[in-house]
């Protein structure tokens, strides 16, 4: 980002935050290669965008595209009205990444990392930098172990370094990808509220295979499966789409054995002398004596859906919190 003393804050955005546009992407391995995005178009706007699917769908690759990390074999992505190829300097300027692993500048204090991060992003006046450093630490909740070495850090404060050094030169657009792996539930549950509370004034798109992650802050989001956009729609349509195959069954013996052949189970307790069995179905007639829930979670929504496109395997890799 190009900034001086009178640096002033975040970049404004005009329309869409992000436009992906006809996008494959090829690795070449060989003579055939790996399809990883198969002509994906997405429009991103403002607030927390979910980016949901299963290990292996592409969306790692898509998150490396828009961040100018990769050049995508077809296809175009703008951010801010940038292309990511063409220009790459302004792109990200407007932009703020954390991959999948941040465990870098292990020997550094916290508060140095960033300082060092926000010089490198342009703000060389140093009282103005001081200020954003203290912002930022604040936003993350990391102001009481702005002293403490990285290497120090447990994983949850870690991530939240992350977020941190993403967010220290002001970017409109942060990109998260895959932010909880790892973490215990309560520190997911803190990363969950952190992403809500960040997502109010800047857009956010956050790359998951684990559905709780998107968390209540998420109003907007797309599913990808094998390199091409399955679902794009608010989590109440993905909702909506999955009542009716979301049941229960209750019995005095355990229902589960007829049941795990043709249907994933979501959840089984016992209550009363009774056996409740939780599952979904796909394009299935649920079993006898089955009966359809109401309040169904985003969870088994995509569970539903998976496994209507017959993607069982890809369906098992839910949340367990």
């Amino acid at each position: 980002m190009s900034q001086d003393a009178e640096y002033g804050g975040t970049v404004a955005l005009n329309g869409p935050a992000i436009v992906v546009e006809g996008v494959r992407h090829v690795y070449k391995k060989g003579k055939k290669g790996t399809r990883a995005l198969d002509g994906v178009d997405l429009v991103v706007e403002s607030g927390l965008f979910g980016l949901l699917g299963p290990n292996g769908a592409g969306k790692s690759t898509l998150m490396r595209i828009i961040c100018t990390l990769l050049v995508p074999t077809e296809g175009r992505v703008r951010v801010g009205g940038y292309d990511v190829v063409e220009d790459r300097d302004q792109v990200r300027q407007f932009l703020g990444y954390l991959p999948q692993e941040f465990g870098a500048w292990r020997l550094h204090r916290v508060r140095e990392v960033l300082d060092t991060l926000a010089r490198l992003s342009g703000v060389g006046d140093a009282r103005a930098r001081a200020d954003r450093v203290e912002q930022v630490l604040e936003s993350v909740g990391l102001t009481d172990v702005a002293e403490r070495k990285v290497k120090a850090l447990s994983g949850g404060m870690v991530r939240r370094l992350g977020v941190a050094q993403a967010l220290v030169h002001e970017p409109p657009v942060l990109v998260v990808d895959e932010p909880t792996v790892g973490l215990d539930p309560e520190e997911r549950l803190r990363f969950r509220r952190l992403m809500a509370e960040l997502g109010r004034d800047r857009t956010i798109v956050l790359s998951t295979h684990i559905v709780a992650d998107l968390g209540s802050g998420c109003d907007d989001l797309a599913l990808i499966d094998n390199g091409k956009v399955a679902f794009r729609g608010s989590p109440a349509q993905l909702l909506d789409d999955a009542r009716g195959r979301v049941f229960e069954v209750r019995d005095a013996t355990d229902p589960e054995p007829r049941l795990i052949e043709r249907f994933e189970i979501v959840s089984k307790s016992r209550h009363d002398g009774e056996v409740s069995v939780r599952a979904v179905a796909g394009d299935e007639h649920l079993p006898d004596g089955a009966v359809p829930v109401e309040d169904v979670t985003l969870e088994e929504a995509y569970l539903a859906f998976m496994a209507a496109r017959g993607r069982a395997e890809a369906a098992q890799e839910r949340s367990q919190g």
